[in-house]
């Protein structure tokens, strides 16, 4: 398997590439509109043919590349079930299984930081976690019909119990680091470790964070898979 981990340094995300090295089909998991040519020459210099766009929810803090590497490449969009975009070329279900060669991706349903939230299980090893679990951290509730409690089940339940040795790597870090595992998040993860559930929600509640910057363009471009709106 070909992994990329690609950021952007304006709104701190992450970018996965991830390709079968035979057949040379590829995959880029929540790319930004401001990083497509980026995305392409590294597409062009592997030789890989980008086969589709996946998200894992609908973002607020940055535009998707998807409409834009849809119409340069012919690659297909696909979204989280239930996410509001109906631009998208197909949404993928709990449990699907997407394959780029050899390659097998699966959905991992995690609710809680908006309703419609996808995690992505690369081969059994890989856990891109979006904007669920963060290293040393969560993704925030408070908007996008995000629950915190919903949130703290979807973690615990269905990320912590997978593999402990499965790298995680998160849709965002805003400190630095790159890749963590399950069991470190298990232990030093200071909004899991030794919380309980009414804990964790009491946390999240109290956050009382600022809006994501680009919040009211985002949203609604995203919801159209990076189509801009245009007057």
């Amino acid at each position: 398997m070909l992994f990329r981990q690609l950021f952007d340094a304006e709104t701190s995300t992450y970018t996965y590439l991830i390709a079968d090295p035979t057949t040379k089909e590829a995959v880029l998991v929540d790319p930004v509109l401001e990083q497509v040519e980026r995305d392409r020459q590294i597409l062009n210099e592997l030789g890989l043919t980008l086969k589709f766009c996946l998200e894992t929810h609908i973002h607020a803090d940055h535009i998707t590349g998807t409409a834009k590497l849809r119409e340069a490449t012919g690659c297909c969009g696909i979204v989280p079930e239930n996410a509001h975009a109906a631009c998208a070329d197909r949404k993928i279900r709990d449990r699907e299984v997407l394959e780029v060669g050899s390659v097998r991706i699966e959905a991992i349903a995690t609710p809680g930081h908006t309703d419609s939230h996808m995690a992505y299980l690369v081969n059994g090893t890989h856990l891109l976690t979006g904007d669920a679990l963060f290293i040393r951290g969560s993704g925030r509730t408070d908007f996008q019909s995000g629950d915190a409690g919903t949130l703290y089940d979807s973690v615990t339940e269905r990320l912590f119990t997978l593999p402990e040795a499965t790298l995680v790597y998160p849709g965002h870090d805003y400190r630095g680091h790159t890749v963590s595992t399950i069991a470190e998040e298990k232990q030093w993860n200071p909004r899991f470790s030794g919380r309980s559930r009414s804990d964790f929600i009491e946390l999240m509640n109290s956050l009382n964070l600022p809006n994501p910057k680009k919040m009211m363009e985002a949203v609604p471009a995203n919801e159209r898979c990076g189509n801009l709106i245009t007057v």
